[in-house]
């Protein structure tokens, strides 16, 4: 192994002599790289091998300096030894991607394209890595042909991808655009083209359409369909082709609500004035975009009457709120607007075809415009439908505390009777915070408590802490810490609970050490095990507070190193050790 190595070193030597000789490097420096080069050369040439070593080498070469400042045997070695590691690790996909990138920045065009080769040979299970290599051979190499077959050999691995037929139709379009220019520039320039080969199927997209009509028969449905109209509307001379992947959809998917949607929105981009006779001024030209917007609505009708589903209806709801939400200084296009989207809920609800998300957005509409009697109206027939659901019971307390109602505590009530014990968490704390600014104190530490004897486990642990939140906001420290003795032995806390009532002794005037000793002790025997900032935190304390006791310290060290596990003791032992420095 070591006349192999020295034998490397020595294939160096000439171009370190080259790069010192034009300053880049001193002597010394030279030195340096050597005895680096052969500790890196001595941990890829030993029997057991590790990735990082190889990655660690490729950057020691440093292929980060300007190409110019670099000989070709130094690219070469960083190749030598990105091909030793792939071969070593073939199913590393980042490292061949590393190679790469390496490669398209330092290696010919041919070499790269034996990089890509190896890596699909390996990895032809992965349709973006055939991808990356195609687009490659497309934009940098000009090579549609190569382009080509590699996005028919990966079709031949991955006959029903459809990202990979969407990628290789977009080719050929892009393939066919550039014929076409490069023609057109040969007509400008009055040049022959009788020569060149310039088919008028392929300049007309005769290949994209095949591609299409292939893809269209293997992967069904109307939303990969609408991808490749997408793609081909890109390309402004494939008006034919566009026609007739339009007519194909509406024919294939008519049971789809994303081909209605995909008509209905399509009005919006036909003018219906030649170009030179657009409306000139802002009344007209919202005069005209409500035009659009109705004839979007007709097909929306059409469609909830041929396709009357909850998907249908949502597609035609979702257009309505884009439109609605976009802006307008029109005030004859807000309220037509806001007056379609009303009427498309009502009649999604009387159909009963509206889904429970879309109750929340009809009532966040109608409170947003204080259309209070309608939303209380919508809020009881969502949670009629949706007993269930917490979020729908929030929205109806929602409309009643809006409203002033009366009825609000009854409401929460009833909810509790309708909903899991588990799921009622965000109607308990809605119900304090609600109770906290209408109702007197007493009335909402008996929801608190209430809500502590019904909800259990892991959600009583936020309760814990608002409740005691609350307390210090209503009643101040006195009231804290009532709450807090009450509530030290119900586990399960949270250190933010502990934390909480620290610095709310803190912040008194006489801050009692005694207080914050029984504080962190309660804390520490809940969290000392993995809570290395408390046993700081506590130290710092015995040696800041006036009435600390600075001996304490080392016995709470020492506890500490007991207590606490893995990573958290030895997190702890550093910071001390920085505390003492003064560094912390």
């Amino acid at each position: 192994m070591a006349e192999i190595i020295q034998e490397r070193i020595e294939d160096r030597l000439p171009e370190l002599e080259q790069l010192e000789r034009i300053g880049l490097f001193s002597h010394a420096e030279i030195k340096a790289i050597i005895k680096k080069a052969s500790d890196l050369e001595y941990r890829i040439q030993r029997r057991a091998l590790f990735k990082e070593d190889f990655i660690n080498y490729v950057q020691r070469i440093g292929y980060s300096f300007k190409k110019d400042e670099i000989e070709n045997s130094i690219v070469h070695r960083v190749q030598g030894v990105f091909r030793r590691a792939s071969a070593k690790w073939k199913d590393d996909v980042q490292l061949w991607l590393s190679y790469v990138v390496f490669c398209k920045k330092w290696a010919t065009k041919p070499q790269l394209s034996k990089v890509f080769s190896a890596m699909l040979a390996i990895h032809s299970n992965k349709p973006a890595l055939w991808i990356m290599a195609a687009k490659w051979e497309m934009e940098d190499r000009l090579s549609s042909e190569s382009a080509r077959q590699l996005f028919l050999r990966a079709l031949r691995f991955h006959p029903e991808c459809p990202k990979l037929y969407q990628e290789y139709f977009r080719m050929e379009l892009m393939h066919a655009e550039k014929l076409r220019k490069e023609k057109q520039e040969f007509e400008k320039a009055k040049m022959d083209v009788g020569n060149l080969d310039y088919p008028e199927e392929i300049l007309n997209g005769e290949l994209a359409r095949i591609i299409y009509k292939n893809s269209v028969s293997i992967i069904k449905g109307a939303e990969f369909h609408v991808s490749l109209l997408s793609i081909a509307q890109l390309f402004d001379f494939a008006t034919d082709l566009q026609r007739e992947i339009y007519d194909d959809l509406q024919a294939l998917h008519t049971d789809d609500p994303l081909t209605w949607d995909y008509v209905a929105r399509r009005e919006l981009e036909v003018e219906s004035q030649p170009a030179g006779e657009q409306p000139a001024t802002k009344q007209a030209r919202a005069v005209e975009l409500g035009r659009k917007e109705e004839r979007c609505c007709a097909v929306y009708e059409e469609a909830v009457k041929t396709l009357p589903t909850e998907a249908m209806w949502k597609c035609y709801i979702n257009f309505c709120l884009e439109r609605f939400t976009k802006k307008t200084s029109s005030q004859f296009l807000r309220e037509k607007r806001l007056e379609r989207t009303m009427m498309a809920f009502r009649k999604a609800h009387e159909l009963r075809l509206l889904p429970e998300f879309q109750y929340k957005q009809w009532i966040d509409l109608l409170l947003h415009h204080d259309f209070l009697k309608e939303a209380l109206e919508v809020a009881v027939a969502g949670t009629a439908s949706f007993r269930d659901s917490v979020t729908m019971w929030q929205m109806k307390l929602q409309v009643l505390i809006n409203s002033k109602s009366p009825d609000i505590a009854m409401c929460f009530e009833e909810a509790f009777v309708h909903l899991k014990a588990q799921d009622c968490l965000p109607l308990w704390i809605s119900w304090a915070e609600w109770s906290e600014g209408t109702k007197r104190e007493e009335d909402t530490e008996a929801i608190f408590k209430k809500a502590l004897l019904a909800v259990k486990g892991a959600d009583s642990v936020t309760l814990k802490n608002k409740y005691l939140d609350w307390a210090y906001r209503s009643g101040g420290y006195k009231k804290a810490r009532a709450v807090f003795k009450s509530l030290q032995e119900s586990r399960p806390f949270s250190v933010d609970f502990f934390r909480k009532i620290i610095q709310f002794e803190k912040e008194q005037e006489s801050c009692k050490m005694a207080n914050l000793r029984e504080y962190y002790e309660r804390a520490l025997r809940e969290f000392g095990s993995v809570d290395s900032d408390l046993w700081m935190d506590y130290i710092k304390e015995e040696l800041n507070h006036p009435l600390g006791k600075p001996e304490n310290c080392g016995q709470i060290y020492w506890r500490a190193i007991k207590m606490l596990q893995g990573e958290s003791a030895e997190m702890f032992v550093a910071k001390h050790a920085m505390h003492q420095a003064g560094h912390l």
